[in-house]
């Protein structure tokens, strides 16, 4: 049975670039992320990579790597996170995320498990719930 902890995070750095030509439709971004993690999950200054597609200004989906480091329910070390989402025209962004494989290290080395968070805009912190096995 997976356990299950909860938290938020908020945005940290954000630093966004068109990839593909001004022009083209849809748009291609690639955006790297700054987060802080408090909750079961705590890891400051988390390394995040996103590739953005924009199917119009205000919508489109994402793919992304995140690399945390620090604890989870008290359990040191760090592991990685694949993340797929979409963002609304309301400002609304749904993701869902998973731990990439062999990626745990110190107390997270056989760390397994999948979480996800829903963004509104204009909210400082974004909350999210993620289940998990130590294996």
């Amino acid at each position: 049975m997976p356990a299950r902890t909860t938290g938020h995070f908020t945005f940290a750095n954000w630093e966004e670039r068109t990839i593909s030509p001004s022009e083209a439709s849809p748009q291609l971004a690639h955006a790297s992320v700054t987060n802080t993690f408090v909750g079961g999950i705590t890891a400051a200054e988390t390394t995040c990579e996103y590739t953005i597609v924009y199917v119009s200004e205000k919508t489109g989906t994402f793919t992304g790597m995140e690399l945390l480091a620090g604890s989870l329910d008290g359990r040191e070390g760090s592991f990685a996170v694949e993340e797929r989402g979409s963002f609304d025209a309301d400002g609304s962004v749904h993701c869902t995320f998973e731990v990439v494989p062999g990626s745990g290290s110190g107390d997270l080395a056989t760390l397994s498990g999948t979480g996800s968070f829903t963004a509104k805009q204009g909210e400082p912190t974004v909350p999210y719930a993620f289940d998990y096995n130590l294996n």
